[in-house]
């Protein structure tokens, strides 16, 4: 039997999944923007969008710009399963896009920080180098 109309609790689930997804995700990124906060890293940006994509968090240490993708999931291993090839591309089409408004020479590292179930983090620095 197939519907012509999808039934409320099902809009009402997947509305639900998604608001929360969104706070664990917002969540993780504040908790990774604090620990880079406690490593002396200013954060500049937060969910900075150009026309190439979003990055999650941008920060500067001295002449440097860490652009930082944030990954939650229930391990580390699975948050890191979710960076997909086509992201990659997207997350670097983006700092370049960022780094178009930065003094010339600017040098940039990009990290993948990891957020388990129980809110620990795993920054793989140059994480795409």
């Amino acid at each position: 039997m197939a519907f012509d109309f999808v039934p409320d609790a099902i809009i009402r689930g997947r509305s639900d999944r998604g608001r929360s997804n969104f706070h664990a995700g917002k969540a993780a990124e504040d908790a990774v923007a604090l620990h880079y906060e406690r490593q002396g890293v200013t954060i500049c940006a937060r969910r900075w969008r150009g026309h190439c994509g979003e990055i999650d968090l941008v920060g500067r240490l001295g002449g440097n710009v860490i652009v930082i993708e944030v990954k939650q999931s229930q391990t580390h291993d699975l948050a890191a399963s979710h960076v997909l090839p086509g992201q990659i591309g997207r997350i670097f089409a983006t700092a370049e896009e960022f780094l178009a408004g930065e003094p010339m020479g600017t040098d940039l590292r990009i990290d993948l920080a990891l957020v388990d179930g129980q809110g620990r983090i795993d920054v793989l620095e140059n994480a795409f180098a």
